[in-house]
C-alpha cells in the first residue's frame, strides 16, 4: 500500500528438512518522481527531473536533498514550496510525486535539467564518476572547516544508528544513514531502500529546516562510503563521514581532494581513518604515526 515502509506477506519458511507456513515483512519500494517547478518568462515551466526507487515517507526531503547534492539549488531560500504527499489517502501516481516549486527570480540550469537524471534503488546517480562534475556543481573545498569529533563518540555511532532502524529491525532490507551533531548531541535517522535515498533525506531535512551549510554534523552510514555519497556530502557541507563498512578509492581521493574527513570500518572500537585525522581526538588513546 502507498505511504507504507513495510508489509506483511505470507511465506514457506525452511528450515532443514522441515517447511512451514509463517508470515514475513518486506520493505517496501516504489518509485518516486521528482519535478522542479520554476517562472521563466512569467509563466511557470514544470519538468520531471528524476524517478527513483526509493522507500515512501520522507519524500520532501529526499527531493530537496536530491536538488541540492546536483548543485540545482543551494540553499532553502530559493525554495517557494514543496507540494509532497504524505497523505495516506493518495493511491497510484499520486502517491509517489513531488514538485519542488522554486521562487520568482531562481531559475535552474536547464542543461543539468535535460540530462533527465534516472536513478534506481540500488545505485543512486550512477555513472557519475568524474571529481571535475563536482567542481562544476560548485562544491567547496572543506579543508578549513574546525570541527572535531572524540574516538569514543564515533565508537557510539553506529550503535545509535542501528538503534534507530525502525523499520530495518522488522524487514532487514533498509540502508540508513544519520546526522550526528557534536554540540547538541542530535542524532536523526533516515532508513531507505536506496542508500543515496537515505542520504537525500537527510540533506532535504537539512535544507527544509534552515541548517544547511552549518558544517556542524557527521554524516553516519550503514554500509560503504562511495564516491556518490562523498560527493552529496561535500555538497551538503558534512567535513566528516563515518561508514560501517569500506570506502572505494575514488572516494578517499575525493575525500582528501576536497577536505573531508573518513571514516571507515566502524565498528566496535575500531577505525579507519582515510583523509585528514585531525578532527578526530584520540582522548586517553595511543596514536601512533609511522
Amino acid at each position: 500500500m502507498p505511504n507504507q515502509q513495510s508489509f506483511k506477506c505470507r511465506v514457506l519458511r525452511a528450515v532443514g528438512t522441515r517447511a512451514t507456513a509463517d508470515t514475513d515483512f518486506l520493505a517496501t519500494e516504489e518509485p518516486l518522481e521528482i519535478r522542479l517547478s520554476w517562472i521563466e518568462a512569467g509563466k511557470r515551466r514544470q519538468q520531471t527531473i528524476a524517478i527513483t526507487m526509493r522507500s515512501p515517507g520522507h519524500d520532501e526531503e529526499l527531493a530537496v536533498g536530491f536538488l541540492a547534492g546536483e548543485g540545482i539549488i543551494t540553499c532553502s531560500n530559493e525554495i517557494q514550496s514543496v507540494e509532497g504527499n504524505n497523505n495516506t489517502s493518495n493511491t497510484g501516481s499520486e502517491a509517489n510525486l513531488v514538485t519542488v516549486n522554486l521562487v520568482d527570480g531562481v531559475r535552474p540550469n536547464i542543461e543539468r535539467l535535460e540530462r533527465h537524471f534516472y536513478t534506481s534503488s540500488s545505485c543512486g546517480v550512477c555513472g557519475k564518476t568524474s571529481v571535475n562534475a563536482l567542481g562544476m556543481a560548485g562544491a567547496e573545498t572543506l579543508q578549513a572547516v574546525e570541527l572535531q569529533i572524540s574516538a569514543a563518540t564515533v565508537y557510539t555511532l553506529p550503535i545509535r544508528l542501528k538503534e534507530q532502524q525502525e523499520i530495518f529491525q522488522s524487514t532487514g532490507g533498509l540502508h540508513a544513514a544519520a546526522l550526528y551533531s557534536p554540540f547538541n548531541g542530535q542524532f536523526i535517522v533516515r532508513e531507505d531502500v536506496g542508500r543515496h535515498n537515505a542520504v537525500d533525506k537527510l540533506v532535504g531535512h537539512q535544507l527544509l529546516g534552515g541548517n544547511s551549510g552549518d558544517h556542524s554534523s557527521v554524516l553516519v552510514l550503514s554500509g560503504r562510503a562511495s564516491f556518490e555519497l562523498v560527493q552529496k556530502a561535500i555538497m551538503a557541507h558534512l567535513p566528516i563521514i563515518a561508514a560501517v563498512s569500506a570506502p572505494s578509492s575514488l572516494a578517499v581521493k575525493l575525500a582528501v581532494g576536497y577536505g573531508v574527513t573518513l571514516l571507515g570500518f566502524v565498528r566496535g572500537e575500531r577505525f579507519n581513518v582515510y583523509s585528514h585525522p585531525h578532527r578526530i581526538v584520540f582522548e586517553g588513546l595511543c596514536q601512533e604515526t609511522t
